[in-house]
């Protein structure tokens, strides 16, 4: 049971801008002292073959970060399949 204390929301955004946006936002929670986080990325709906990219791009950003412990889907009502928390170092 982790409280979100920031959230992200990358919708709009393409892939390079969207892990740009999230690795800024997670250098950022860091320096302020926050350990839980929403990164929401949508579901993919408005992708050409309505295939989650960015999705797939952020997991693979956040397994690839320093300050990252560890990351889930969360349930439906905090995203569900269109959303990522991350718990991050303190």
């Amino acid at each position: 049971h982790w409280v979100i204390q920031d959230q992200v929301d990358l919708h709009g955004l393409d892939a390079a801008q969207a892990a740009d946006a999230t690795a800024a936002f997670l250098v950022d929670c860091r320096r302020r002292g926050v350990r839980c986080v929403r990164i929401i990325h949508g579901k993919g709906l408005r992708s050409r073959g309505r295939e989650p990219v960015l999705k797939r791009r952020i997991r693979r950003l956040l397994t690839r970060r320093d300050e990252v412990l560890a990351f889930v889907e969360p349930r439906a009502i905090h995203g569900g399949g269109g959303a990522v928390v991350a718990l991050l170092q303190a």
